[in-house]
């Protein structure tokens, strides 16, 4: 397996992001959804908005230059709304790398906990999370949305934020 460089999205990275994720949306997620009409499309715009104004909170892994994930937060909520991995590199450590990563960077900001949501109906991102050391909180129904009518998985973890104290200050 290449290596995996993880660094800070860029605004150029935001069309690949995009596409990666209506990659593991469409064989992840899709396969769990009674489709609609217009169902994929939607989705493809919605991930492309979403990569298009969330880029300045992600990071990005890659393997040899070329985008194989990104995830991304919320800043100040301590949320992760999107983690996704190339459906070729599921299985390869870069989900792990890349959820790590975005958690030691909200304990550098002080957070004491993380939450993140998946598709109950997901049982791999589930035990996913699970082996990440999140426990299931909740779990929560679609509120009517026809993109989303599935239930969701209310996920949180611990984490250890530093403070001055931890180091004799």
């Amino acid at each position: 397996m290449p290596r995996t460089a993880i660094r800070k999205a860029e605004l150029a990275d935001a069309p690949r992001m995009a596409t990666l994720a209506y990659e593991a949306w469409e064989t992840g997620i899709l396969p769990l959804l009674t489709e609609a009409p217009m169902m994929r499309e939607s989705e493809r715009r919605r991930l492309s908005q979403a990569a298009a104004l969330g880029w300045q909170h992600a990071i990005i892994a890659s393997h040899e230059q070329e985008l194989v994930g990104w995830c991304s937060r919320i800043p100040r909520r301590n949320y992760i709304p999107f983690l996704f991995v190339a459906p070729e590199c599921q299985g390869q450590g870069v989900g792990r790398e890349l959820l790590s990563r975005m958690e030691v960077m909200l304990e550098l900001e002080g957070a004491e906990r993380v939450h993140l949501e998946t598709p109950a109906d997901n049982v791999r991102a589930v035990r996913f999370y699970e082996r990440q050391g999140y426990r299931i909180m909740a779990l929560r129904g679609s509120d009517g949305d026809v993109r989303q009518s599935f239930m969701s998985v209310h996920l949180e973890k611990r984490l250890n934020p530093l403070s001055g104290d931890q180091y004799g200050e």
